[in-house]
């Protein structure tokens, strides 16, 4: 905090005594400037939380004598200015650089690109580029909280691709929520980059934004908070069936959330051998009969819930082997755990309350995953879209297929070696930065295989830094 005291006897004593007395220690006191009549001072104080900070301070601003002119974290600290640079690759440093980085040298590659637009692929940033687009409608835990609120998620992605696959990405916040719009803009953009992410944007809108993309690009789209949360979730899961002793294929396996991310993850648990799965919102059970549905979700009922159970999330979970929770605190109950199979494995994943919390059935589930970073088993989307970007950028794919995305979540399971695995250990570390460099390597010749490259893929994909 940043403190004018009046030059009076006792001021910081009553400064310092309600830090102490709210629970808050006193670090470092610098001095600023001095002025006629009073001090000013930059005070440290370390709290709890950041709740616990925002009471330290209500209490200082009610200090005699003391009056708060700023405040700051290092949360805060960390994000003035932006997280991300550009940087040079080749230095322009004499009269000869400057000649071929730009006037006149430059207009030969320009005209190499014009006779050969795919030069462009070498040529230009674009063979490691991949442009982070969002609308701001739907931040993880925040909501629909605009392009410009939206800003600091999206630096953080573009830095995740570079730290875990040197994949360079660019924040495009839009100010428009039109369908058509964000459409157009990304389709106006796309020859700059090697690939899409789509990030935070609201369903239904999302499926129609990628869908559309998806055809009229050819370069890969990718919603992440669809498709990168499906591949960890079927990674985790491939791994939690090992350690209980179960089969795809023999298993019930119950999705508490119809958003974006539960349809993606719906359909790549099927796809990777599961038959009997169940899709709940907050109306219940998606079934063919249900009415008032809408496109995607229609579809979803009539290939999923095989026999056709209605009812509540708690009713469906009734003999099921997996939970997939997808949706908000408190979505499903610990009595609704305690009816599931023999050995249940539980993915509580809404963040940053989970859908139960895990102390409610320490004991009555064999494993349990959240999104959060101070349980076992953290389910985060970092240990997928990069390596499933590096991958795709490695072999120029047209597109990522659903083998390029089953080939990704077999990749992060196998991360764990036999000897590894155990219930709570099902999931690598966000850390491990073997796991970007597999994933791009199975992405890569899964794109290849599937007719989606435009080139051979790499005896081993490009490798991560640091």
């Amino acid at each position: 905090m940043r403190v004018h005291l009046l030059q009076q006897p006792g001021v910081f004593g009553r400064l310092a005594t309600t830090i102490g007395d709210e629970g808050a220690i006193l670090g470092a006191v610098d001095l600023v400037r001095v002025e006629a009549d009073r001090v000013v001072r930059d005070v440290t104080i370390a709290c709890v939380d950041a709740e616990h900070g925002e009471r330290v301070i209500g209490a200082v601003h009610g200090v005699d004598g003391v009056t708060v002119a700023s405040v700051s974290d290092r949360t805060f600290l960390l994000h003035k200015g932006g997280k991300i640079e550009m940087s040079l690759r080749v230095p322009v440093a004499t009269r000869d650089d400057l000649s071929m980085v730009y006037t006149p040298g430059v207009a030969r590659v320009c005209n190499a690109i014009h006779r050969d637009p795919s030069a462009a692929w070498n040529l230009t940033i674009k063979g490691r580029t991949v442009a982070v687009v969002s609308d701001g409608t739907a931040v993880l835990g925040l909501g629909d909280i605009g392009p410009e609120a939206a800003m600091p998620v999206m630096e953080g992605k573009a830095m995740l691709f570079k730290e875990f696959a040197d994949v360079d990405a660019f924040p495009l916040c839009l100010g428009t929520t039109d369908v058509e719009q964000i459409i157009s803009v990304v389709k106006a953009i796309a020859p700059t980059f090697g690939g899409i992410n789509l990030e935070d944007i609201s369903a239904p809108r999302c499926f129609e934004i990628e869908r559309r993309l998806r055809e009229e690009l050819d370069i890969p789209v990718f919603h992440d908070d669809q498709h990168g949360t499906a591949i960890v979730v079927l990674a985790a899961l491939v791994n939690a069936l090992r350690v209980v002793g179960k089969r795809p294929e023999e298993v019930k396996v119950v999705v508490v959330g119809a958003g974006a991310a539960g349809l993606a993850c719906a359909d790549i648990i099927q796809a990777n051998g599961v038959t009997n799965v169940i899709v709940c919102d907050r109306e219940g059970t998606l079934h063919p009969t249900r009415q008032r549905l809408d496109r995607e979700r229609a579809a979803l009922a009539a290939r999923t819930n095989p026999n056709g159970i209605i009812g509540t999330a708690d009713q469906a979970l009734a003999g099921a082997d997996v939970l997939v929770g997808l949706s908000g605190p408190g979505a499903v109950s610990a009595d609704a755990i305690r009816t599931m199979a023999d050995r249940p494995i539980i993915f509580a994943m809404a963040n940053p309350t989970p859908e139960i919390q895990p102390e409610a059935i320490r004991g009555d589930a064999a494993i349990i995953a959240t999104g959060r970073s101070d349980y076992p088993n953290q389910i985060n989307n970092v240990l997928a879209f990069p390596g499933v970007f590096r991958g795709a950028l490695d072999v120029r794919a047209h597109t990522i297929t659903e083998e390029m995305k089953l080939a990704a979540a077999r990749a992060i399971a196998d991360a764990i070696s036999p000897a590894e695995l155990g219930a709570e250990y099902i999931i690598p570390s966000v850390f491990n930065r073997e796991v970007a460099q597999a994933v791009a390597h199975a992405v890569a010749h899964a794109a290849v295989a599937g007719g989606v490259a435009r080139r051979e893929a790499p005896a081993r994909a490009a490798e991560a830094p640091r």
